[in-house]
Parts: C-alpha cells; sequence; structure tokens
C-alpha cells in the first residue's frame, strides 16, 4: 500500500460532514452525560460490634449528617462477630467498590491476619481507606460492691492464684484482650479471658457476677456515673477528665497506653474522587457539636485523619500490630 493511502486512511475521519461530526460527538458524550450522581441511594455501612456501645452512638449520629450531606441515608447494618473482624472481611471479598458499602477499620482489623495460617484480606492492600475518626478510653472495671477496691488487690490475688481471677472482654485478639495480655505479660501475672461479641454483653455479664472485671472501652462509663461500677484504671495517656479520680496505667507503674483508633474504609479499588466526597461528609458529622457532645460523653478521644493521612496511619499501625502478634505468639488457630 502507497504512503498516499496510508494518509488518506489516516486523514478520512476529517472529511465526516458537520452532521455526522456532531452525531458522532453526540455518541462520544453520551456515557459521561450517562454517569449517575454520587449517591443516588442509600449508603450501607457494615458496622462490626453489637449496637449500644459508644462507637456505634458516635457513628450513628455522625452518619445522620453525613446522609444529609450526600443527599441519601447511610444504614448502619451492624454485623458482630470474630472479634469485630467478619463485617471487615466480608466488604474486603465481597464488596463493589462503588462507594455503597463501607466498613469501620480497627486495630483487630489490622491485627488479625497475622494471627491466622489463613489470613483472608490484608488491612493496606484490601481496602480503601476514608476517614480517621476516634479512640477510646479504654479501661477496668468492677461491679460496684466487688471485693476488689483497687487494681493492686487484684494483682496480688492474681499472682497468689494464677488464672482463678476472670475478666471480659471483646473476642481473642481484640485490642481489649491483647492489651491486657500485655497488662500480665508486664506484671508477671495470669487472668483468664472470657470473650464476648461485645461490650454490652462483657458489662452484662461483669453486673451479674459472671466474670470478676470486664476490660473494654468506656461503654462502662455510664455504669460508673449511676454507681453500679467502679474503675480501677484507665489504659489512655493522662487521666480522664471525667474520671479524675481513676488511675492511668502509668500512675500504676505499667508502662502501656492504648486508645486504638477507628475509622471508615471501604472496599480496595474506589474512584478516589467518591472517596473524597464521602470523606467530606463524614468529616462535616465528625466536627459537628452534636457528634462532640457524644464523644465527650463516652470519653471518645478525636483522632481525625484525611484520606491520605488514614492510610498511612492504618500502613503504620499494621507494621506495628504485626511485630506485637509475633513478639506475644498470639495465634487464633489454636
Amino acid at each position: 500500500m502507497s504512503t498516499a493511502t496510508d494518509q488518506t486512511s489516516i486523514l478520512a475521519p476529517a472529511r465526516l460532514t458537520r452532521r455526522a461530526t456532531l452525531g458522532l460527538g453526540g455518541l462520544l458524550a453520551a456515557p459521561a452525560l450517562a454517569q449517575p450522581r454520587f449517591p443516588d441511594r442509600p449508603i450501607r455501612l457494615v458496622f462490626p460490634w453489637p449496637s449500644g456501645g459508644s462507637a456505634d452512638a458516635q457513628i450513628r449520629g455522625m452518619c445522620e449528617t453525613a446522609g444529609r450531606v450526600l443527599g441519601q441515608p447511610i444504614v448502619i447494618d451492624s454485623r458482630p462477630g470474630v472479634a469485630g473482624t467478619l463485617g471487615p472481611q466480608q466488604v474486603a471479598a465481597q464488596a463493589r467498590p462503588d462507594g455503597y458499602t463501607l466498613t469501620i477499620m480497627h486495630h483487630t482489623v489490622m491485627r488479625w491476619p497475622f494471627m491466622t495460617r489463613t489470613p483472608r484480606w490484608h488491612p493496606v492492600d484490601d481496602f480503601t481507606h476514608i476517614i480517621g475518626l476516634a479512640g477510646w478510653l479504654f479501661g477496668t472495671v468492677v461491679k460496684a460492691d466487688s471485693r476488689f477496691g483497687t487494681w493492686q488487690q487484684v494483682v496480688e490475688e492474681a499472682r497468689a492464684n494464677p488464672e482463678k481471677l476472670t475478666f471480659g472482654a471483646t473476642g481473642a485478639g481484640s485490642s481489649p484482650h491483647l492489651t491486657m495480655v500485655e497488662i500480665q505479660e508486664k506484671l508477671g501475672i495470669q487472668l483468664t479471658h472470657v470473650p464476648y461479641r461485645g461490650g454490652a454483653e462483657a458489662m452484662t455479664a461483669t453486673l451479674g457476677g459472671h466474670v470478676d472485671m470486664v476490660s473494654d472501652s468506656a461503654a462502662w462509663a455510664p455504669f460508673i456515673d449511676s454507681g453500679e461500677m467502679r474503675a480501677l484504671h484507665v489504659w489512655s495517656p493522662e487521666r480522664s477528665p471525667r474520671f479524675p479520680a481513676v488511675p492511668t496505667l502509668k500512675d500504676l507503674g505499667v508502662d502501656l497506653v492504648s486508645v486504638a483508633p477507628y475509622g471508615i474504609s471501604g472496599p480496595k479499588g474506589m474512584d478516589p474522587a467518591i472517596a473524597a466526597r464521602l470523606h467530606e461528609a463524614f468529616k462535616e458529622g465528625l466536627f459537628e457539636p452534636a457528634n462532640a457532645a457524644i464523644r465527650a460523653r463516652f470519653d471518645l478521644q478525636l483522632a481525625y485523619f484525611d484520606p491520605a493521612g488514614y492510610t498511612r496511619y492504618v500502613t503504620e499501625q499494621t507494621a506495628r500490630e504485626r511485630a506485637l502478634v509475633q513478639r506475644l505468639g498470639i495465634s487464633v488457630d489454636g
């Protein structure tokens, strides 16, 4: 084929009539015009713990505002189980990356893959990280009429009777569980962990006398206020303004801090523009006065990150969680 023929073939589209060109332009523009506005239907947020806890209250309040900003409701789908990892695992494995299915990212999700021989997700690679939200005030509490008036009394009895005393906490490998493992390691004591699906169940068990104490987030705060429970210590860097008489672990000579911030993530491969829109809506809900009041009520510590910052945080924390699990030799495989 000659050079002239090649040039004619290449230049042929330029000879299209004006009518044909307009028609072709309409066809080319059609996909862009057909793009639906996001969101055009409700968004599902898979919540990994039972309803009724402090994070549940904070998330629901925030999502009410975010839903108004987005123009679509955000439906909370509570799917507890496997120490709060069942819901995130399902989102990572099954959800389309279209922004309509999200979940809560937390430290146990970052930790769990390194506690099993058959990991089903990777905390960094299998998610799109959208926003960091808040961290908990953790602590250990007992019934108001417990024989333990101080943490030191617990330590003394535990040393005299290894594994006799029990503490309730969310499932094996959760942040409350592993922090208690670290506390025992530092003090040279042995307690028996009784796992529960969530904080509400653990509180009920403690109040019913089924376990000696509960170690969890400040879902126990209302019970302290009502006089039904008493706090032995908190795990924050400083004493809680709400409970200034309660010592921190550091006050008790245990060099350990645990607040375990959580956030919102979606499945991997989300459009950055959609992730950014979701982030802005959640951010508006997070920083509104009503949500700040909920955080203050439950002593939740603000831990805001934008998408890039939250991705960095999850990446760095995942490395720390992996090192902790390997050091402690924690496994859920039996």
